[in-house]
């Protein structure tokens, strides 16, 4: 039986000898491949046998780097997405500004043209706020008296009356809508001319024509425009259009309701008009006096054939006024006679 030594304390060659040869055989590779390139085939055998190894190992650094490139690309896309959404922001609030511009634009461009056409002086005057009280139809404006504003004024837009001037302030100017309950206008009808009056009706916004007859010849879309001879609002301007007529044939009156043509609410800018219509003068206030004289010398006038039947009264024969005496007329005397001269006898 022979015996030997376990593997581990087997002894072979030193292990400086071993570097020795295996430094010599790749000093021997790199001579004859630098001098004869007959390795580069084996090379690539090689590399192409190790690159799934390669590229196995590598996966870990790869998915780490993959991953930190993902994880940063969300974050610039989100703090992108943020910046975008504020851009989106001003951006909507600049379109929206100037939308609202171009329909100011638009609606003063159409009040001017409305100034145009109206015959009296007028005075743009811009919406401030409406009335805190809820029961009543009021605006405020931002022109007052140092402006030139009295109480009367009408008030209108590019469409129609919108209200009346009721209260001046130094600086602003409270305007009653035609909506509202304690207003009214005196109305004529467009197709006919046909007058009448137009009260407000509070918040429902609609007008009524009250005290029209039930046979007024009045049709559901006619047009109302202003008469002018209250001498407050020029005539022929557009007031309301007819949406409801009921004519019942027991009351007294006829029932039409309107809706204004005027923006009573959605306005911004509106007219003020400065001055009354020209208009007639209107006849001197008689005195006291002429009416009383005027009155006395009227007198019922009498039916001649009911004249001439009549017995006829007997006028009042007028006593003449006592006549002061006058007094007796002095004596005359009788003017002394001339006497002759006698004769003298010789």
């Amino acid at each position: 039986m022979e015996y030997s030594p376990p593997p581990l304390f087997k002894q072979g060659a030193s292990a400086r000898f071993k570097m020795i040869v295996f430094a010599g055989i790749s000093i021997a590779l790199l001579l004859v491949d630098a001098r004869m390139n007959v390795l580069s085939t084996v090379r690539e055998v090689v590399a192409t046998a190790l690159y799934p190894l390669q590229m196995a190992a590598l996966a870990p650094r790869d998915v780490g780097l993959h991953m930190e490139a993902y994880f940063s690309s969300v974050a610039a896309l989100e703090k992108e997405v943020l910046k975008l959404q504020r851009q989106q922001i001003a951006v909507a609030d600049i379109v929206q500004q100037s939308q609202l511009q171009q329909a100011e634009n638009n609606h003063l461009r159409k009040l001017m043209e409305a100034r145009e056409h109206i015959p009296v002086k007028s005075m743009m005057g811009e919406v401030l706020y409406e009335a805190r009280d809820v029961f009543t139809r009021k605006i405020v404006l931002d022109r007052g008296s140092r402006q030139g504003v009295v109480p009367g004024r009408p008030v209108i837009d590019n469409l129609g009356v919108v209200g009346q001037v009721t209260r001046v302030f130094p600086f602003t100017s409270e305007v009653t809508l035609l909506t509202d309950k304690e207003q009214a206008i005196p109305v004529q009808v467009l197709r006919n001319g046909l007058r009448s009056v137009a009260y407000g009706r509070g918040q429902s916004g609609l007008l009524d024509l009250r005290f029209v007859a039930p046979n007024a010849d009045i049709q559901v879309g006619d047009v109302l425009v202003t008469s002018g001879i209250d001498g407050v609002y020029p005539g022929g301007l557009a007031v309301a259009r007819v949406v409801q007529v009921e004519n019942s044939a027991t009351g007294a009156f006829g029932r039409v309701v309107c809706v204004p043509l005027a923006g009573t609410q959605q306005n911004t800018q509106l007219l003020i008009l400065m001055s009354a219509p020209d208009m007639l003068p209107r006849p001197p206030d008689e005195s006291e006096t002429q009416v009383k004289k005027r009155a006395g010398k009227m007198a019922p006038i009498k039916d001649p054939a009911a004249a001439k039947s009549a017995p006829t009264a007997a006028k009042p024969v007028p006593v003449p006024a006592p006549v002061a005496a006058k007094p007796a007329p002095a004596a005359v005397k009788p003017a002394p006679a001339t006497v002759a001269p006698k004769e003298v006898a010789p």
